[in-house]
């Protein structure tokens, strides 16, 4: 399945789902980052950007108010309401971006649990990549969890996800496929 690319089309946005554990820390860091970076670049009718989470237990609440504050001292607003990943995600997203290691494993054992009770096609999986994959330019293969950390880790995770968000952008852009 050839992945499609920001270039490929004018009526359709390239499509990005950030997954983590809760969807309350990283993965609506990651969509605020990526939404900031997007409309302030000018190019916020290309791109459709959501989060989710691999379990439920956080579901419809607001990421946790230290990745918020973090975030808002930043200049990026955090909005987003958490919710769990479902099967429809496989359909409508082009590229689904794992925090880490694990959920990525657990975003794929979704897919296995759900191919043939929703059709979901059977190359969706290939659309589950590890945020980290895209930049080399430091030294984390994931983004770390800061939930039980302190405050230097929702400011480094900040960091990191500009960075390693800033590449996947200029990567759309260039019409690299995400396959």
């Amino acid at each position: 399945m050839a992945s499609p690319s920001v270039t490929d089309t004018e009526t359709k946005p390239f499509s990005v789902l950030f997954v983590c554990l809760g969807n309350i820390c990283r993965s609506p860091a990651a969509e605020g980052v990526f939404t900031d970076l997007v409309n302030e670049s000018g190019l916020n009718s290309k791109f459709k950007i959501d989060s989710a989470g691999t379990i439920n237990y956080h579901e419809g609440n607001e990421a946790d108010p230290r990745m918020r504050a973090a975030s808002k001292r930043r200049g990026i607003l955090i909005t987003s309401i958490s919710r769990p990943i479902k099967p429809s995600d496989f359909v409508d997203f082009d590229l689904i971006l794992a925090m880490d290691k694990q959920n990525k494993e657990d975003i794929l054992e979704a897919f296995n649990r759900w191919k043939g009770r929703h059709s979901l096609p059977d190359d969706s999986h290939k659309k589950v990549k590890l945020m980290c994959s895209y930049c080399k330019k430091h030294d984390e293969s994931e983004v770390p969890d800061p939930y039980y950390g302190g405050h230097q880790g929702f400011e480094k995770n900040n960091s990191l996800l500009w960075l390693v968000l800033l590449i996947i952008i200029m990567l759309a852009l260039a019409g690299v496929g995400f396959a």
